[in-house]
């Protein structure tokens, strides 16, 4: 590489070894399983929207609170400090910490029986979620070399499909056996609810997950050696001016895309029972598949992808994996709620989870490429917080408010997924491409004769 193109900016190489294949894929895999746990955890209330909704009395917006507000607010609050401390400190203890936190919390979330209380323990489950990805991020940096991290991380995105999908089907199955209504008599507990049942019952792999996070060893961080422990903040404001639109373009991209898939992901359960009368069985039996099968195949395969075309030297191979699968899902979004078949409806919505999970891969390395080591979780915190803010917060409270306002009518909720999907779904293609552009000037493997610059592509 010249003295032209290597990024000055960048730490300076060392001659660390790389963990053993067999190690980094094991921790990816742990790793992967977390996610899915924080994952399972989220999406078990969107399988649930229409006993709550009956038992506590409260409006679409209210739930859209339930999923976004209550999980954001301490997910905001501990992302920023957890990550400061994930750059200097174990990102394993950390990891472990969290998932112990979240998982006591959803078992909580079976034992409110008012609004405020399920409110509070949602807070609870927010708060142990966010010192989880930024420390992931991190911590996967440093076990795969460039290449191989776009895989890694789409191996990662897994667990937002797998529990997602874990969710639906256990759910469905749970209230196959137990119906959401019905009240069940515990031993210590009383009596509870079907649907309080099942957040009682997710809340508990947990605590066996965090004892295995354990065996996870914290390797070295790559190239902070002879660097003091904690990045000033007036360092780390300089590096994220020098790329800002590189950050804002992948930040705001993936927080519209998440607003999005939030949003649809929260209200495509009830907008199966009200559009097509299924019941909670029926959407776990059949739109859980759905959303394993695909998502998967999406994160592993946008994840491969980028890892292919970046072996091969396209130096933009990352966001360019993710742009594709952006633009993809512009009018499926838009299109699948407005389908007049229920079969019609699951097909887009599996090229949708496809084509969701194709960007992560890509998108989360290229965030991990732009940045120091010893800012990379706190980076990727301030990517949580962005995402969070704008996609986990409001993403279904749009929806929600469409229905309770613009159209006045629940049963328009087909209506007000479309109309929100397509507002938000050009603006964030159109975000993501300003990364795009700015990306490959400060990637530093980026040659014109590579990337195809000197023609003038972006």
């Amino acid at each position: 590489m010249t003295d032209v193109t290597r990024n000055l900016d960048a730490p300076p190489p060392d001659d660390l070894p790389w963990p053993s294949a067999a190690r980094a894929w094991y921790v990816a895999v742990v790793l992967m399983f977390a996610n899915t746990l924080a994952f399972v955890d989220r999406q078990a209330l969107a399988l649930l929207v229409q006993p709550i909704k009956q038992d506590l009395h409260i409006s679409d917006t209210a739930i859209s609170l339930l999923y976004g507000l209550s999980f954001t607010l301490f997910y905001v609050a501990v992302g920023l400090p957890v990550a400061r401390i994930a750059d200097r400190s174990s990102r394993r203890n950390i990891i472990a910490g969290a998932i112990l936190i979240w998982s006591v919390a959803t078992s909580l979330c079976g034992l409110a029986r008012t609004f405020t209380t399920l409110f509070a323990a949602r807070v609870g489950v927010g708060a142990g979620e966010g010192g989880l990805t930024p420390a992931a991020y991190s911590l996967l940096s440093d076990y795969f070399p460039k290449h191989r991290l776009p895989a890694a991380m789409g191996v990662y995105q897994i667990g937002i499909y797998l529990g997602g999908a874990s969710a639906l089907v256990i759910g469905g199955i749970i209230s196959s056996v137990v119906p959401p209504s019905a009240t069940v008599a515990l031993p210590l507990v009383g009596a509870l609810r079907g649907w309080q049942l099942i957040f009682l019952l997710l809340g508990l792999p947990g605590i066996l997950l965090a004892a295995i996070a354990m065996t996870i060893r914290e390797p070295a961080r790559r190239g902070a050696q002879g660097q003091p422990a904690a990045v000033p903040f007036g360092e780390f404001a300089a590096h994220l001016r020098g790329r800002w639109r590189a950050y804002a373009g992948i930040a705001i991209g993936f927080a519209l895309m998440i607003f999005v898939g939030n949003g649809t992901s929260v209200w495509i359960p009830a907008f199966l029972q009200r559009s097509f009368g299924w019941s909670i069985a029926d959407v776990g039996r059949y739109y859980g598949p759905v959303v394993l099968v695909c998502g998967t195949a999406g994160a592993l395969g946008g994840g491969w992808f980028a890892s292919w075309m970046r072996a091969r030297g396209r130096a933009d191979a990352n966001l360019r994996a993710a742009f594709v699968g952006f633009v993809a899902l512009m009018p499926i979004t838009v299109a699948f709620p407005l389908m007049s078949s229920a079969s019609l409806v699951l097909a887009l919505i599996g090229a949708m989870n496809f084509f969701a999970g194709f960007n992560f891969g890509g998108g989360l390395a290229a965030l991990q490429e732009l940045t120091p080591n010893r800012m990379r979780a706190l980076v990727s915190a301030m990517y949580m917080l962005t995402i969070n803010l704008i996609g986990a917060a409001l993403g279904p409270t749009a929806i929600a408010l469409c229905t309770d306002y613009v159209f006045g009518d629940p049963s328009r909720l087909a209506q007000a997924i479309a109309l929100v999907s397509a507002i938000a779904s050009p603006l964030a293609v159109a975000a993501l491409w300003l990364g795009v552009r700015d990306y490959r000037m400060h990637d530093p493997s980026f040659s014109p004769a590579v990337s195809g610059a000197a023609s003038g592509r972006p």
